[in-house]
């Protein structure tokens, strides 16, 4: 571990090291950070690549560390507090700051988050100003190649340099016209019924965050619009129906009826993601905590 290239080190790396650390499973670690378990994976062996140790060892349905890791604990801690005192000597007011972001999100997740933050900024006399760009299926690129800030997607797209942090989660439902239908009963009838479906302008398809999830291929679709805002115009006054993340009933869906979907589903979770080159920036940072305040506010 003489030779190792610490330059390579960050604090997000360090923060996860502690928590699987704490946790003792890389699922457990990913799911208290609020981030997939195979960002944390990709952490723990970019780590075990640039320490040159293995850190932690399978045993039994566990994790044990290694001596190495053991060791680390008390000088991750101490470098994680001073990373800290760094951001704290910083003065940041946010009324005295002129603030920009790009923001990749599709109409959902822009609808139901960037309102109400701009609204309350702009009622504090906070000059911020914001551009809201469709995501589409984001790709990487869009953060390393700083096209964007920031994104909110359910599909965050993996790498080591991209941080992420869960927001909130629901269930996938069926939308549809109350007063020329009812909701399919069985899996028969909702794979025989005409279907709606979203296929962003940008590239991929709505459909995906279903299919991601195991849970069904969906039928071909009678109706493909490019945003979900699309979508009541559509299937009003007709007896189609559509799959939607449920938060959609409080944005572009809620001229429908939602019902559950006759067949068993996994929650879908969205997730803010940036480039690891902004996390300690103190405007960025208050804007992700801005996102999650809002974020913990929406329920059903």
């Amino acid at each position: 571990m003489k030779n190792f290239d610490f330059y390579r080190l960050d604090g997000q790396l360090l923060r996860t090291f502690l928590m699987i650390l704490e946790a003792s499973s890389v699922s457990v670690a990913a799911e208290r950070l609020g981030v997939t378990q195979s960002t944390v994976s990709h952490a723990l062996n970019k780590l075990r690549t640039i320490l040159g140790d293995p850190l932690f060892v399978r045993s039994g349905q566990g994790l044990t560390p290694t001596e190495t890791a053991l060791a680390l604990k008390a000088p991750v801690l101490d470098v994680l507090d001073r990373l800290q005192s760094l951001t704290d000597l910083r003065p940041f007011d946010p009324r005295s700051e002129k603030m920009h972001f790009v923001v990749a999100a599709n109409d959902m997740q822009r609808d139901l988050i960037f309102p109400r933050l701009l609204h309350g900024a702009w009622a504090e006399a906070i000059d911020l100003t914001m551009e809201l760009r469709p995501s589409g299926v984001p790709s990487v690129g869009l953060l390393r190649d700083a096209r964007c800030d920031l994104i909110l997607t359910p599909l965050p797209p993996d790498a080591p340099d991209l941080m992420q942090r869960k927001l909130f989660t629901g269930d996938m439902k069926v939308f549809f016209d109350a007063n020329c239908r009812t909701p399919p009963q069985t899996l028969d009838g909702y794979m025989s019924a005409e279907h709606v479906a979203v296929h962003f302008a940008l590239g991929g398809s709505a459909d995906e965050v279903i299919e991601s999830r195991e849970l069904v291929s969906l039928p071909k679709a009678k109706v493909s619009v490019s945003n979900f805002a699309g979508i009541p115009p559509f299937l009003l006054g007709t007896d189609l129906i559509t799959t939607q993340f449920e938060f959609m009933q409080k944005t572009s869906l809620s001229p429908l009826a939602m019902a559950d979907l006759p067949f068993q589903t996994e929650p879908i979770s969205i997730y803010m993601v940036w480039h690891q080159r902004s996390t300690n920036d103190p405007a960025h940072k208050w804007l992700r905590d801005q996102i999650q305040i809002i974020s913990r506010d929406l329920q059903f």
